[in-house]
């Protein structure tokens, strides 16, 4: 079983889906990506849950960077970085090593306790 992401006109993801894995031959059909692509009149790239291939499973809104052969998350905050290695954003201030958890506050461009409410 492989997985599918449908992309728009942006290679932004529109659409994921469960289908024939690469190396199943069907009725002659063997090239899966071209297959489900041409039903639909998109691109279609497949992607991984285990990030074997394209870096990153995609998701509905992650963007296709054909360069990197990647899928890429929404940047969740302008200061945050791209990591070349992951394909993932980053902030630039690691996440505090302690037992707290943290939120991050894109004003001060820091991580703040998270703190809960009663």
């Amino acid at each position: 079983m492989a997985h599918y992401a449908f992309l728009d006109e942006n290679n932004i993801v529109a659409e994921v889906i469960t289908g024939r894995d690469e190396t199943e031959v069907v009725d002659g059909i063997s090239n899966w990506e071209e297959y489900y692509g041409n039903r639909r009149g998109v691109k279609c790239v497949r992607t991984s849950y285990n990030g074997n291939i394209r870096k990153n499973y995609a998701g509905i809104g992650y963007t296709y960077d054909e360069g990197r052969d990647a899928f890429i998350p929404p940047k969740p905050f302008e200061s945050w970085n791209l990591n070349e290695d992951t394909c993932l954003w980053e902030a630039p201030v690691a996440y505090p090593e302690d037992d707290k958890m943290y939120t991050w506050d894109e004003d001060t461009t820091s991580w703040v306790e998270f703190a809960e409410t009663a």
